[in-house]
C-alpha cells in the first residue's frame, strides 16, 4: 500500500472537521490578503464545538467590495490575522480542514500563517466540490448555493464568510450520509508540508491527484494483464477511460490504496482499462480493444479492488535477483 494515502471510506470514523471559508482582497495567495474568515470546528457528529469568526485588517486595499461588501473603513479597526492565529490554530488542531474549493481557502490560510510566522496544524483537507461531484446529485452546477439548495439549506448572505461556513456545515452532514449509503470514498487529501517559503503555496499536495499519481512509482512489480475471473494483483497497471460513472479522482484513490499502479497511457504493459462503454470508438477504451488489454466496467472494478491479493514488492524482487546473481557465481 502506498505510504501516503489519498481518500478514505465514508464509513471510517474521523476526529472531526474544521469548516473554513475566507473572503479575500484578490485571488493570489501571498499577494492578496484575507479580509474575513470563519473557522468552525465540528465534532464527528457535525456539531460546532469551537469557532473563530472575524473581519480582518489586511493592510491593503480590500479589493472587490461589490462582491464581499467590505470596505476599507469597515476593516481599519479590525484585528490582523496574526492577532487571532492562535485561536485559529486551536480550532484546526486534530481536525480535517473542509472547504468548498479547499485549494483556495487553504492556500490563503497557509499564506497568512506564513506571514505570521506560524505553521498550521493541518494534516488533511477535503474539498466539498469534489465530494458533491462524486455524489451525483443531479444539479446544474456545483456552486455552494446550488448544492445548498439541493439539501434544503438556506443561504442568507452569499460571500459572507460566516454564513458560507454555516451553509457548508449544513451541507456536510447529509453529504457524508449519502457517501456512506453509496460507499463513496471521501476526497480527503494529505498535507505533508505546513510552511511554504516566502509565502509560496503552489504545493504538490493540492495539485490534481491524477497528475501526481501518474508520476508515483508503484512499490510492487507489475504481474501482467488482468485475467477474467481471477482477483486483481498488487502492481497491476490500471488506466481510466472517460466512459465511467465514478469520478476519476475516486477511482485513482482506490487504485493507490490497493497497491495498484495508475497509468495515464494504454500500452502493452497496461494490465487493464476501466471503461463502461461496450464498443468504444475512441479514447483509452478503444486503445485497449486494439491492443488486447482487458477492460472492466467501474462497477466490476470497484468489486475487484476490494479483494486485491498481494503482489511481489520491488524490494523483494531486487533481493531475489541479487540472490540469483550470487548463485550464478558458483
Amino acid at each position: 500500500m502506498n505510504p501516503i494515502s489519498w481518500g478514505r471510506p465514508a464509513s471510517e470514523p474521523d476526529a472531526g472537521w474544521a469548516v473554513v471559508d475566507v473572503e479575500t482582497s484578490g485571488f493570489r495567495p501571498g499577494q492578496a490578503r484575507v479580509i474575513s474568515l470563519a473557522v468552525l470546528g465540528l465534532d464527528a457528529d457535525g456539531r460546532v464545538e469551537q469557532s473563530v469568526v472575524s473581519l480582518l485588517n489586511p493592510g491593503v486595499d480590500p479589493g472587490p467590495t461589490h462582491v464581499h461588501r467590505l470596505t476599507a473603513a469597515m476593516l481599519e479597526d479590525q484585528p490582523q490575522f496574526g492577532d487571532i492565529v492562535g485561536d485559529v490554530v486551536e480550532v484546526l488542531r486534530g481536525r480535517t480542514l473542509v472547504a468548498h474549493n479547499v485549494a483556495f481557502d487553504y492556500a490563503f490560510l497557509a499564506a497568512e500563517a506564513e506571514l505570521a510566522g506560524v505553521a498550521l496544524p493541518v494534516d488533511s483537507v477535503m474539498c466539498t466540490v469534489e465530494l458533491a461531484r462524486r455524489l451525483d446529485l443531479g444539479v446544474d452546477n456545483l456552486r455552494l448555493e446550488t448544492v445548498a439548495a439541493h439539501w434544503g439549506v438556506t443561504q442568507a448572505r452569499p460571500h459572507d464568510a460566516f454564513d458560507d461556513a454555516l451553509v457548508l456545515t449544513g451541507v456536510l452532514a447529509p453529504a457524508l450520509e449519502r457517501a456512506r449509503e453509496r460507499d463513496i470514498w471521501l476526497p480527503v487529501r494529505p498535507v505533508t508540508r505546513r510552511r511554504w517559503p516566502n509565502g509560496r503555496v503552489t504545493h504538490d499536495e493540492l495539485r490534481p491527484l491524477k497528475a501526481l499519481a501518474s508520476r508515483m512509482p508503484c512499490p510492487y512489480l507489475n504481474p501482467g494483464p488482468y485475467v477474467s475471473g481471477r482477483p486483481l494483483v498488487q502492481g497491476m497497471r490500471v488506466a481510466l477511460a472517460a466512459e465511467v460513472r465514478r469520478t476519476h479522482e475516486e477511482l485513482v484513490e482506490r487504485i493507490l490504496h490497493a497497491g495498484l499502479a495508475y497509468t495515464d497511457v494504454v500500452d502493452r504493459e497496461t494490465s487493464l482499462v476501466v471503461c463502461n462503454a461496450d464498443t468504444p470508438v475512441q479514447g483509452k477504451g478503444y486503445q485497449a480493444q486494439q491492443l488486447g488489454v482487458p477492460v472492466l466496467s467501474d462497477a466490476q472494478f470497484m468489486v475487484g479492488v476490494g479483494t486485491v491479493i498481494g503482489g511481489t514488492s520491488m524490494e523483494e524482487f531486487v533481493d531475489a535477483t541479487r540472490a540469483d546473481e550470487q548463485l550464478a557465481l558458483f
